[in-house]
């Protein structure tokens, strides 16, 4: 059975499965316009699958934003399955080429869903970091609406204070999704809120505390020297916390988002990454670098402006929105 086929299989048959589908496809169509297209006409001007081939095929990825180490890696898996299946017309190289895209964000293990990690019976942290303008709040904001609407008891704490309008944008989601926000005033010591919002947890029997941080640039030595004392003070706290550190990056910014990465990473233990935006860029396959080249998973993704629209990243989901009109239209 072909990947593709399988793919329209694993998305046509419960009702949550479609409407999953459904999220990624239209959440992914800048990208899919994008990419599609431009596979589609390479595969239309080649007859044959040769080196030229591969090279036209290599610029489409490295243009989708795949990242020039993953590009080479999947161009040479591509050779050798072309190879072992003795792949001569370029149509059927399509399907090759979305199942290994699954391949390198899953790797061994077959991952292609990650679960925040959740403390049983007990607080559990999340701490979120990044640079300001990715969308760390609304992010936030969307994930406690995802929460409560699990049955969590949830709180946030603006540890926010250096941005002006960080702590009242906060308060908004708060009373937008119907939990409370425990904050400070304007500049004061992000730790102080911290501390303060991890006693308010723990009194009121909270299931699970989202931690807003401040995101100056990320070159700025003062900024994470301050991330890095936020973490020590909730892991004073609460052994073990925080249990997810979330690095939000804007997909928009591609290749930026990458290296925004790398410098969080080596600062706070990033433990997974939330890609917002991923409906506004033609440039998706940033999903892919940085799980290739950081080897960090992306554990949501924006796919549109609801609160809703805060969706568990999952790499099938996401190779169905990439191929989804060819997938629908295959026949195999």
């Amino acid at each position: 059975m072909s990947f593709f086929k399988k793919l329209k299989e694993k998305f046509s048959g419960s009702e949550e499965e479609h409407d999953l589908s459904d999220k990624y496809k239209s959440g992914l169509t800048k990208t899919r316009d994008t990419f599609s297209t431009k596979i589609n006409n390479l595969v239309a001007r080649y007859r044959k699958v040769d080196e030229d081939f591969f090279e036209d095929l290599e610029e489409i990825l490295i243009q989708a934003d795949v990242g020039v180490t993953t590009v080479m890696d999947l161009i040479d898996e591509l050779k050798m399955e072309v190879k072992r299946q003795n792949i001569k017309d370029t149509e059927s190289v399509k399907d090759v080429i979305s199942e290994k895209l699954v391949e390198i964000y899953a790797g061994e293990d077959d991952i292609t869903k990650e679960n925040l990690f959740v403390k049983e019976n007990d607080l559990s942290v999340y701490l979120f970091v990044g640079v300001n303008g990715v969308g760390k709040t609304t992010s936030i904001g969307k994930l406690a609406h995802q929460l409560t609407e699990q049955g969590k008891k949830v709180v946030l704490v603006a540890g926010d204070t250096f941005r002006a309008g960080a702590i009242e944008q906060l308060e908004v989601w708060g009373e937008r999704v119907g939990v409370e926000v425990i904050k400070h005033r304007e500049g004061s010591d992000p730790s102080a809120v911290i501390y303060d919002g991890i006693q308010a947890a723990k009194s009121r029997n909270a299931d699970v505390l989202l931690c807003d941080t401040a995101g100056r640039l990320q070159n700025k030595v003062n900024l994470m020297n301050e991330l890095s004392k936020v973490k020590r003070v909730i892991e004073r706290e609460i052994p073990g916390a925080p249990h997810e550190v979330l690095l939000v990056l804007d997909a928009t910014t591609g290749q930026n988002a990458l290296s925004q990465a790398k410098t969080f990473a080596q600062a706070t233990n990033v433990t997974g990454i939330v890609l917002t935006k991923l409906d506004g860029t033609a440039k998706g396959g940033i999903v892919l670098a940085i799980r290739k080249e950081l080897n960090i998973p992306v554990k949501f993704v924006g796919l549109g402006e609801k609160v809703t629209d805060l969706e568990a990243f999952d790499a099938h989901a996401f190779v169905y929105g990439l191929f989804a009109d060819m997938i629908d239209s295959d026949k195999a």
